[in-house]
């Protein structure tokens, strides 16, 4: 099956135009034609074939039926024949045997649609897939022999907080107390663990801003899927072969300022752009963004020590008070082990820091 899919395959690319409606009819009449040369019966494979051809040409060739399906959050390849995916926050093998030439054809043809490369010189890359999947890549010899790649799939049907209702991830009442402090400006940090759901949270919170709001988003590759009016979104970019071009973070934060920005959002903090993040925050400009952390109160403590990433003239005596005026709200996400995901605590912030931590309150879920 294998080969005759890379055969039609190539038969359809040899002859293909720019319409798409022309590769499809070419992938049927190649596909009929193989399937009758090769013996293959007509009733019974044609049309499965034509998919596979169909993917092979115009998609993700023997990933896309994964990529297509809305149940499946995450794949991952460990290796050209380990091969899994998260159904239900549930990992699970699948039975699927690639080659380590078909692994570097797909990640090239995912790279791009981006723009973007893997080769020795960069052996990590990340990128924004057009379905606004996330794809990680590590190559060899960082990894021990084989390609690793991991594609993450975001929600696009919870856009709500009613959704999230809906999905037993939240209450209505903590809905409702959300949906009031997002209309009131308030800066909230969206805190869990990986796979927690806190884009998914974070986007869901952005669908509580007024209409009459500009949002500018700043995020290492696309993910937040915002269903606002008026949206700037913004990615970083690697350095290019002569290692020039590169735009971080902390670039995009200090640009997005100048954008009119009503609300600034920065997908996720890690390092140094926590600084610039708290700055903007202390101007006056709501906002919010998600970091890691298993609790409400190790984001919080997370947020006073990434600043000091930034240099040795920052210290906490300046950090910790600004994020006790800066944060209003921090969400905490967490996925169980059944892979259920809710959000198991919501604190507020109240301004004071008493003996170098930051007083907070939980608000009743």
């Amino acid at each position: 099956m294998k080969t005759l899919v890379e055969s039609v395959a190539g038969a359809v690319r040899a002859q293909l135009g720019r319409d798409e409606s022309s590769v499809a009819e070419l992938v049927r009449e190649q596909t009929r034609h193989h399937a009758e040369k090769f013996g293959v019966p007509i009733a019974l494979k044609e049309e499965q074939l034509g998919l596979a051809v169909l993917a092979e040409v115009h998609g993700y060739g023997v990933l896309q039926p994964f990529l297509d399906d809305e149940q499946i959050e995450e794949i991952w390849i460990n290796e050209p024949d380990v091969v899994f995916i998260s159904r239900g926050g549930e990992a699970e093998r699948i039975p699927l045997d690639l080659s380590a030439s078909q692994i570097r054809n797909l990640v090239e043809r995912m790279l791009a649609s981006a723009g973007r490369r893997v080769d020795v010189a960069s052996p990590f890359v990340d990128a924004s897939l057009p379905d606004g999947s996330r794809l990680h890549v590590v190559i060899p010899d960082i990894t021990r022999a084989h390609w690793s790649i991991n594609i993450r799939k975001f929600s696009r049907t919870i856009t709500s907080l009613d959704a999230l209702v809906a999905n037993k991830s939240l209450t209505q009442k903590a809905a409702d107390f959300l949906d009031a402090r997002m209309r009131a400006g308030s800066n909230i940090l969206v805190s869990g663990a990986t796979q927690a759901g806190k884009t998914t949270m974070l986007g869901a919170l952005l669908g509580c801003v007024g209409a009459s709001e500009r949002i500018v988003t700043v995020e290492e590759t696309f993910e937040l899927n915002i269903p606002a009016r008026d949206v700037v979104s913004l990615q970083c970019r690697q350095a290019n072969l002569e290692g020039g071009g590169e735009v971080t973070l902390r670039r995009l934060i200090k640009e997005a300022l100048r954008m009119r920005p009503d609300r600034l959002v920065v997908g996720e903090v890690r390092e140094a752009e926590s600084l610039d993040l708290l700055i903007a925050l202390n101007s006056g400009l709501p906002g919010a963004c998600t970091i890691h952390g298993n609790s409400a109160a190790d984001a919080l403590n997370k947020l006073c020590t990434l600043p000091l990433l930034a240099g040795r003239n920052i210290d906490s005596s300046f950090v910790v008070p600004s994020v006790a005026s800066c944060i209003d709200l921090v969400v905490h996400c967490q996925r169980s082990l059944a892979g259920d995901r809710r959000v198991a605590e919501i604190v507020e912030v109240t301004g004071e820091v008493s003996a170098g931590s930051i007083v907070t309150r939980k608000v009743s879920l």
